[in-house]
């Protein structure tokens, strides 16, 4: 990829290091970047590693110039064309994203820190389309203040060249240069001399008379520029001539920080720097602006970690804490210091590795790149259905194995349960400016898949679904039919409309046979009418662990066999749950089979299923815990016998190889069983327990060559269902 980095400058700083560090380690992975920024100390460094830099003066409030830099970073992002932009901090965010509107390119940020958000100040922020956060507090403050979505936000780490700092660094040409002694105790600490990074800085000038006299002849190296620098190198002349020898170096701004860290036999500092001094292998004392941590050990990694070592939240750092704690660290015997310094690299090793770092934005740069195609699907998602949940993260499983380069939109009647359940760009279904502007800039319409096409539960259902086809239609976008279950559709009008948006479909595939011939019944003559399978049978379950953990929580001892019962509210069933009741006890009494309630759609499934074991003699059990789609397979996959009202209950188990006796009550439930050469238990309106417990026990007599014939179906339906994806390749390819 291209990617442009925007930021304020390249002068000393964590963050400024950090965007250094991540931008060569992108470019020694072979991608191309391009740094825009005020320029600074670190410029000839990325200039070196093959990175370009243009000049603009993002690091100003001023009006005019933020007008200039836009101009500027408008004029780098034309002739560059970068296939990801990349902005950190607020100014350089925010003039991109006044940027992306005309210039349509993607757009990420880095929140290195928290900003005042008090007034005018919280307009002048753009976090982008995705967000990366150096730290868990800092991606909980971006939900609070500015209310990102979460699964918007990933975090990151502060990521260290580890061979740049090491233990191996010498020492010598930094102690040469400040007439250091290397005989002596010495302190390094780096951060900005600014007003607001420079507490610890002044504390430790403040206590290096005491501390003189606690640890005869220690020497700090205080390095970095800013505000305030020229005032406290006064303030550190002043203890020199006190002391009468020269006790405090101040430097100034460096580039070799490496080299300031690998002076010291003990460090302080926070954040970025302290966690380079930790990959040099030296002993930190944990403390800045922020707050106060002390000598770091294994006792505060998490806390440490949590904070991004900035410290935040923690009691503020006090002279005398300092002092103390200083002396000691100096006072340890060298095994003492090399052990904490051998940790603190190992730490660097484990969770802060720059490659880490260039990964998780890679990850994220992934989310919002541009892709070949994009595609809108439309269908029941968004209402907590585990059916209709599993068939859209089927699909977008389905097509992203098939091509990396097809984006999704979904039409959800809850988007952000989408977006945060599946990662998928969501859209509220019934929005018509929203709807009309993603079938805009389409390349293709899904609908499906499901029983979309049917009036059995009410008109305005099938209108809403045909009036999204219409749409898109009169944008010129092909519409495909993605493995549609087909009716039944009763009124004759509806079956017209029906017949209408088939015929006038670019693709059309359907999930059962018994589809098609409604269709022909229908009048549709189109020889193109491909039956493939529903696409759940291309979804992985959950794994075995999770399945018997929710397993467990649901009540069932380990390993204990049991049937899956699926019931869900339907009207005029009279005496059915009754009746059912009676086939459970009998399962259970005959076949020593636990039985445990799953629920599809907890809102409309609980009812149902309390009434069922309501009426049951044998004990029972039901799994109210929320569960993905992923995760009732995977639960489905460990039953013994599943008894299934509701269709993707019956497609679950069929995935997973699990006989099933069906409850009829909608034709298209009759018309999988058929499919899948398994035996209903009867029609819900008129069930009777005589007959269904005669077929639980036809199926169990049989059940070894039962399992076996499902087995083979359903690996031929997964096949099947594949031919979804290739065949949307093909319409997209044809555009």
């Amino acid at each position: 990829m291209k990617i442009l980095m925007a930021t304020m400058g390249l002068d000393i700083g964590g963050a400024e290091t950090h965007i250094v560090e991540l931008s060569k380690q992108l470019r020694a992975q072979g991608h191309d970047v391009v740094i825009v920024s005020n320029g600074g100390v670190y410029v000839p460094e990325v200039t070196a590693a093959g990175i370009r830099h243009y000049a603009a003066p993002l690091h100003r409030r001023d009006v005019g110039d933020m007008l200039r830099a836009r101009k500027l970073l408008g004029e780098v992002i034309r002739r560059e064309k970068p296939d990801i932009v990349h902005a950190h901090a607020r100014i350089p965010a925010f003039l991109c994203g006044t940027l992306q509107a005309s210039l349509k390119f993607p757009f990420v940020t880095t929140a290195h820190w928290v900003f005042d958000t008090s007034g005018a100040l919280r307009y002048l922020t753009n976090w982008g389309e995705r967000t990366i956060a150096v730290s868990d507090d800092i991606k909980a403050y971006l939900i609070r203040e500015y209310g990102l979505p979460e699964e918007h936000i990933s975090v990151t780490i502060n990521g260290i060249d580890t061979e740049k700092f090491s233990p191996a660094v010498s020492r010598e040409r930094v102690l040469a240069e400040f007439c250091l002694d290397g005989g002596r105790p010495i302190v390094s600490y780096v951060s900005r001399m600014d007003e607001d990074r420079a507490l610890v800085a002044r504390q430790l000038i403040e206590i290096a008379p005491e501390l003189d006299r606690l640890v005869p002849g220690m020497q700090l190296l205080i390095a970095g520029g800013g505000n305030v620098y020229e005032e406290l190198r006064a303030r550190a002349e002043q203890v020199n001539i006190k002391l009468g020898r020269t006790c405090i170096v101040m430097p100034g701004p460096r580039t070799d920080i490496n080299e300031i860290a690998a002076a010291g036999d003990v460090f302080v500092g926070v954040s970025r720097s302290a966690l380079e001094a930790m990959a040099a292998g030296k002993p930190v004392i944990v403390a800045g602006n922020e707050g106060y941590q002390g000598l770091f050990g294994p006792e505060k990694l998490e806390e440490a970690r949590l904070g991004n070592f900035c410290c935040r939240g923690l009691p503020m750092s006090e002279p005398a804490v300092l002092r103390r704690d200083l002396a000691a660290a100096l006072a340890l015997p060298a095994g003492e210091k090399e052990r904490l310094g051998a940790y603190g690299r190992q730490v660097i090793l484990d969770h802060y590795s720059v490659r880490r770092m260039a990964q998780d934005c890679l990850d994220m740069y992934e989310q919002v790149r541009r892709r070949k195609y994009h595609v809108v699907m439309s269908g029941y998602y968004g209402f907590s259905n585990a059916g209709d949940d599993a068939i859209l993260q089927s699909i977008h499983q389905s097509i992203t194995r098939a091509s990396d380069e097809i984006a999704v939109t979904v039409l959800s009647n809850d988007p952000e349960e989408t977006r945060k359940n599946y990662g998928l760009e969501a859209l509220p279904r019934f929005s018509v400016w929203n709807v009309m502007k993603a079938l805009r800039r389409c390349d293709a319409l899904i609908s499906g898949g499901g029983s979309l096409l049917q009036d059995r539960t009410s008109t305005r259902s099938i209108l809403y679904y045909l009036a999204i086809i219409r749409a898109a239609r009169m944008l010129h976008k092909p519409v495909m039919l993605y493995a549609n279950g087909i009716g039944p559709v009763d009124r004759p009008a509806n079956r017209r409309r029906v017949k209408r948006a088939v015929e006038q479909a670019a693709l059309v595939t359907l999930r059962d046979h018994n589809s098609a011939q409604e269709l022909r019944e229908m009048g549709v003559e189109r020889s193109d009418l491909y039956v493939t399978a529903d696409p759940v049978f291309q979804l992985d379950p959950a794994p075995r662990a999770r399945a018997r953990e929710l397993l467990g929580q649901a009540g069932l001892r380990p390993g204990a066999p049991f049937a899956a019962i699926s019931v869900r509210e339907w009207p005029e069933t009279g005496g059915f749950s009754g009746e059912l009741a009676a086939l459970c006890d009998h399962l259970r009494r005959t076949y020593g089979l636990e039985l445990l309630f799953l629920l599809m759609q907890p809102q409309r499934d609980l009812r149902a299923a309390r009434e069922v074991s309501g009426a049951m003699e044998e004990p029972f059990h039901i799994l109210e815990a929320h569960c993905s789609p992923r995760e009732l397979m995977g639960v489905l996959g460990e039953a013994k016998l599943c008894v299934a009202m509701r269709l993707h209950t019956l497609i679950f188990a069929a995935r997973m190889a699990v006989p099933t006796l069906g409850l009829d009550y909608d034709p298209k439930v009759a018309s999988y069983l058929e499919e899948l050469g398994m035996p209903s238990a009867g029609r819900v309106t008129d069930f009777r327990r005589e007959q269904a417990i005669a077929q639980a026990d036809a199926l169990m007599s049989d059940y070894t060559a039962v399992k076996a014939r499902l087995q083979e179906k359903s690996a031929a339906l997964t096949r099947a269902a594949g031919e979804n994806e290739r065949l949307l390749l093909e319409l997209l390819e044809r555009k």
